[in-house]
């Protein structure tokens, strides 16, 4: 197995796979639907609407900070997470672009 090379791929198509792979988890994804609902919270909050060990949601709550899709800030001795509305039209924007691309035509192959 070779190692990939991102360098033979655009800047654009290198960031969507990033995005791509930190959604395709699905309890990233339950993650975000819950901060899109409750607009922030805690991670003890998601423990218990998740149902997942602490340990597992902070994993999965640094990998959606990585790539800037949360945001945290510290209260008292807990992080308010929160969806950076900034990061997120960017990132809406990355998967529009590739799915407008597709011609709106009646057929197949």
């Amino acid at each position: 197995m070779g190692v990939t090379k991102t360098d033979l791929f655009t800047e654009k198509q290198n960031e969507l796979a990033k995005v791509a792979k930190v959604f395709a988890h699905p309890a990233r994804v339950a993650i975000l639907e819950y901060l899109i609902q409750a607009n922030s919270c805690i991670n003890g909050d998601l423990v218990q609407e998740l149902g997942l060990a602490q340990a597992t949601i902070s994993q999965h709550l640094r990998e959606l900070k990585e790539i800037g899709l949360i945001k945290g800030s510290i209260e008292g001795v807990s992080v308010n997470y929160c969806i950076d509305p900034i990061r997120w039209a960017e990132v809406q924007n990355l998967f529009q672009d590739l799915f407008s691309g597709f011609p709106k035509i009646s057929g197949c192959c």
